[in-house]
């Protein structure tokens, strides 16, 4: 891992430890990313979840698309390769990616939508729910250390996204065949308030500082990389920061498929986006921001 982007232990952040909360505030403050080691999330889950869905994208085309739901804007389901455009780029991103969510029940917003079964895989959604509820436990422990840092009650974030419309992604990137186009994802910020993405496989992962510099993370998969989206910065007035991150193919002669697991955290949708910092502030309604950069990729 590269030493610009720093690993702190959830251990020490459950503590309150003064170092590791520094380092944090750092971090969120420059370029928005870091690693989280001793994470409580076991490696075999992470082992079979690469295992599933590799077993998923290797299903005939005929069957995946039988998952897919553009008239939700993907939001659960399959969406296929080449569907997917970063924000104001003309070139689609070469993945194709599956959604799955909470297990909504009447407590949810009924703007939520249930996820989907997978007829041909018995264990799918069985265990992706299990990953999805990992990492939606680990992401409240997160915030409650992003509060602290912004000088905020421990638990402020935890009602917004308790019952959020959280995210699930199992990305694919099929090989290159050519190097006309070497970018597989092009830069982009995400959306929501953080992201938790369980490492790749294989690397590419680059990030950019603030030199605009491109700055590669090594991949490893066991690892949990967090970095901060547009919703947070909004709503911290740009003191934390959406930096933008890419996915590039460094051997395209020698392309390989590429898998990782980014975990959206949103909070739900009739939450109010307002400044921490300006009880006046209206803000927006999360639905309606998720809604507008949906439309904006081009997933509708």
């Amino acid at each position: 891992m590269s030493t610009v982007i720093p690993e702190i232990s959830l251990v020490s952040l459950q503590n309150q430890s003064a170092s590791d909360l520094k380092i944090l505030k750092e971090a969120l403050n420059t370029h928005g990313f870091f690693t989280i080691i001793d994470h409580d999330i076991d490696d075999s889950l992470l082992d079979e979840s690469y295992a599933c869905a590799k077993e998923f994208f290797d299903l005939p085309e005929n069957i995946k698309n039988q998952y897919a739901r553009p008239e939700i804007g993907g939001a659960r389901g399959y969406t296929p390769f080449g569907k997917e455009t970063a924000l104001g780029e003309n070139v689609a991103d070469l993945k194709e990616f599956w959604h799955l969510g909470p297990e909504v029940n009447s407590n949810f917003d009924p703007r939520i939508h249930a996820n989907i079964n997978v007829d041909e895989l018995s264990n799918f959604n069985t265990h992706f729910n299990t990953l999805f509820t990992s990492l939606n436990n680990l992401g409240v422990k997160v915030l409650e250390s992003i509060a602290l840092v912004l000088e905020l009650p421990k638990n402020f974030f935890e009602e917004k996204v308790i019952r959020g419309n959280s995210t699930l992604r199992l990305l694919h990137y099929p090989p290159i065949e050519s190097n006309e186009n070497v970018l597989r994802a092009r830069a982009h910020a995400d959306i929501n308030l953080i992201t938790l993405l369980v490492g790749a496989e294989e690397g590419g992962l680059e990030v950019q500082n603030k030199d605009n510099e491109w700055i590669p993370i090594k991949p490893n998969s066991k690892s949990i990389v967090c970095n901060i989206g547009d919703m947070m910065q909004l709503i911290t007035e740009g003191n934390l920061k959406s930096t933008p991150h890419r996915v590039v193919e460094y051997s395209a002669n020698d392309s390989k498929s590429r898998y990782s697991m980014p975990f959206f955290l949103h909070p739900s949708p009739e939450v109010v986006l307002k400044s921490v910092y300006n009880e006046n502030d209206k803000g927006v309604l999360a639905h309606d921001f998720l809604e507008e950069r949906i439309k904006a990729i081009k997933l509708y």
